[in-house]
């Protein structure tokens, strides 16, 4: 009878080990950091998306760019090669979302101020009145740093293909010009390959929270 408790007891011992290493196991499989998605022009909503690129589920990339800062330089992708950074649209002159997400742009702008692997880029979509002037006076109002910040101007036709075929932010205002637009309040998140990796809404400050979480997340893939 004692032996058959000892090889009970044995059994019991082994059996503890055995389930420990695989809660262990599942623990750890279950807080592994999941990748950020990358997003795909058939993944967003449509009204965001040019009509030519709906159908999209793979490869999608942000469009090569030749675009005037707030010093009135050149800015183009190679100015983000190997660079996350956010993106999004807004124009000087809006009373509405765009001061919200100025000041929002400005607090990511504050934790990522010594981060050499992120910046920021804000296309305006009235580049008509945001002349590189403009910018500049929109830029020293609000504390924009042009190390870690550009806001550019250009071509109209440029930003809003970026808008529509690139980024998948801008929702077309169809009041007769065909190059005019409105713009939402997204800030899209661009990893070193030019992907789009998430959206956020950037009146809210929880997704803002969430956003930098994600640049976070994002910079682990580098490692």
């Amino acid at each position: 009878m004692l032996d058959f408790f000892k090889g009970y007891k044995k059994f019991a011992i082994g059996f503890g080990i055995l389930c420990a290493v695989i809660i262990a196991i599942i623990y750890s499989v279950l807080n592994v950091e999941k990748p950020l998605p990358i997003y795909q022009p058939s993944q967003v909503d449509t009204t965001l998306v040019d009509s030519t690129i709906q159908y999209v589920k793979k490869y999608h990339k942000i469009a090569d760019f030749s675009l005037t800062n707030q010093n009135g330089k050149t800015i183009t992708q190679n100015d983000y090669k190997d660079k996350i950074y956010v993106a999004d649209f807004f124009f000087t002159t809006c009373q509405t979302i765009c001061p919200i997400m100025t000041d929002h742009m400005l607090a990511i702008q504050k934790e990522i101020i010594t981060d050499d692997e992120v910046k920021l880029l804000s296309h305006s979509v009235t580049p008509v009145i945001d002349s590189v002037a403009q910018l500049k006076k929109y830029a020293l109002q609000k504390g924009v740093n042009d190390k870690k910040w550009n806001l550019v101007t250009g071509d109209k036709k440029q930003i809003y293909e970026l808008a529509r075929k690139s980024y998948l932010a801008v929702k077309s205002d169809g009041n007769g010009d065909k190059y005019d637009m409105i713009h939402t309040e997204n800030f899209m998140l661009i990893d070193k390959k030019r992907q789009i990796r998430g959206f956020y809404d950037g009146t809210n400050p929880e997704a803002i929270s969430e956003l930098l979480n994600d640049i976070k997340t994002l910079k682990k893939e580098y490692k």
